[in-house]
């Protein structure tokens, strides 16, 4: 069920003004690949805020590792914490509406797509002020194979530091695959053939996800997946599509994005060229791939993500943002 032979890297160059983002490719499983997944981010780009950007390699992210604290035995019978000498804090959280001094944040999150349209989504919130960004993303990851990469517990572990107003996330390019368990024990293989228990599976696990990133009154917005030029792999990503949209359906707070609509033809099916709304011109979109977003691509779908940003910021009472 290989997507290609061997790993496709695809480097996207978005550029915004005067702002250059160029990223560099992280590997893949090749077992994922070879199970179904596609590989290959277009465009696995660290963003324009080093800072607060990081690609993730084995497990950890590397622009935001934290030194481990050394844990010291005592006698529990004996009081030595020192005597506090600061100031008990009166801070309260702040609950206004997003500005300069407090800034709403976006956590955007993924696989290989996170890496196409995130740098640019970056590039644009971070230009208005009161918009501050975080993205982190995993080539060849997803939710169908947690034994390569555990998004959840990858979740527990970041969302107290980076504590988000809003996540933006997306699944899916990888995942028409075999479904595992965090053992590496497959459960699942095709998810056509056996389409009603791999859509009942998948669903659940997006759904699981969804409450996850949803807690706290965060709000998620899940970035679907785009077809294929292949009508086999197209096929099986169908799947996988409905099957997330189906968790989101039953979930008012998630905001899904019909990625797959937004690049499909008017006969609804895989398309090349699509209409640039920032000039009403048919453009290619597609990488050589024929998955992935190009630049022109991501970008328009970075759009489409910011115009939902902007409408969640409004109703925190935020002024209206222009892009």
């Amino acid at each position: 069920m290989a997507r290609r032979a061997g790993a496709l890297v695809v480097v996207v160059l978005v550029a915004y003004g005067a702002v250059r983002v160029l990223g560099s490719v992280i590997g893949g499983d090749p077992e994922t690949i070879a199970d179904g997944g596609v590989e290959s981010p277009a465009g696995s780009a660290s963003s324009t805020r080093a800072s607060s950007s990081a690609s993730i390699e084995s497990g950890s992210v590397a622009a935001t590792a934290a030194t481990p604290t050394e844990v010291v035995a005592t006698d529990p019978e004996v009081d030595t914490t020192p005597p506090s000498t600061a100031a008990p804090s009166t801070s309260e959280p702040y609950e206004g509406a997003p500005d300069a001094e407090h800034p709403a944040t976006v956590y955007i999150v993924g696989d290989s797509d996170a890496g196409t349209f995130g740098p640019y989504l970056e590039v644009l919130l971070d230009e208005t002020g009161i918009v501050r960004t975080e993205l982190e993303y995993k080539v060849s990851s997803g939710l169908s194979r947690p034994d390569f990469f555990n998004w959840p517990e990858q979740f527990r572990d970041r969302l107290p530091a980076v504590d988000p107003d809003i996540v933006v996330v997306t699944f899916g390019g990888n995942d028409a695959q075999g479904i595992a368990e965090i053992d590496g024990e497959f459960i699942l293989h095709d998810p056509v053939g056996e389409r009603k228990e791999w859509s009942a599976e998948y669903t659940r696990r997006a759904g699981e996800v969804m409450d996850l990133l949803a807690e706290d009154g965060r709000t998620v917005i899940w970035v679907g997946i785009p077809n294929d030029d292949n009508p086999e792999v197209t096929a099986r990503m169908r799947v996988q599509d409905q099957a997330a949209k189906a968790a989101a359906a039953t979930r008012p707070e998630i905001v899904f994005v019909d990625t797959w609509a937004r690049f499909s033809g008017r006969d609804g099916g895989w398309a090349e060229y699509v209409i640039d709304p920032r000039d009403r011109e048919g453009k290619d979109v597609r990488a050589d791939d024929g998955f992935h977003l190009n630049e022109v691509g991501a970008e328009i779908l970075a759009l489409d993500i910011a115009t939902i940003i902007n409408a969640d910021l409004r109703n925190r009472g935020g002024q209206p943002l222009r892009f």
